[in-house]
């Protein structure tokens, strides 16, 4: 089993910054995939960043140059650093990961709070 937990969720302006972080625990053999979905009120999740443990990394559309994501393999963390954020994202963010078990279920974290608002 994997055990995520993100923190760096909280309240920021318009334009403002927030660093995300997730950090994976518990019986942890190799994770391929690390990212993050984010879900507004009223919407479906949806995927924001992903990153290999090869360092192949993704960002969706909307949040390009404005967001990176990073990966470190040793501490089983990813971060997600914001920048330019807009009211638009704001919503409870989640950090996933996929083990290269086969047949293992995606993990999930418990999500953090981001509230863009002036």
């Amino acid at each position: 089993q994997v055990q995520l937990v993100e923190s760096g969720g909280g309240l920021v302006q318009p334009g403002g910054s927030l660093r995300l972080s997730c950090a994976a625990s518990g019986s942890i053999f190799s994770i391929n995939t690390m990212g993050w979905y984010r879900q507004a009120p009223g919407k479906q999740r949806e995927l924001v960043a992903g990153t290999s443990s090869t360092g192949d990394r993704r960002l969706a559309d909307s949040v390009k140059g404005r967001f990176t994501i990073s990966r470190d393999n040793a501490k089983n963390t990813v971060l997600l650093q914001m920048n330019s954020l807009k009211l638009e994202d704001t919503g409870v963010y989640y950090c996933y990961a996929d083990p290269a078990e086969l047949n293992s279920p995606r993990a999930w974290g418990p999500g953090t709070q981001v509230t863009v608002s002036s």
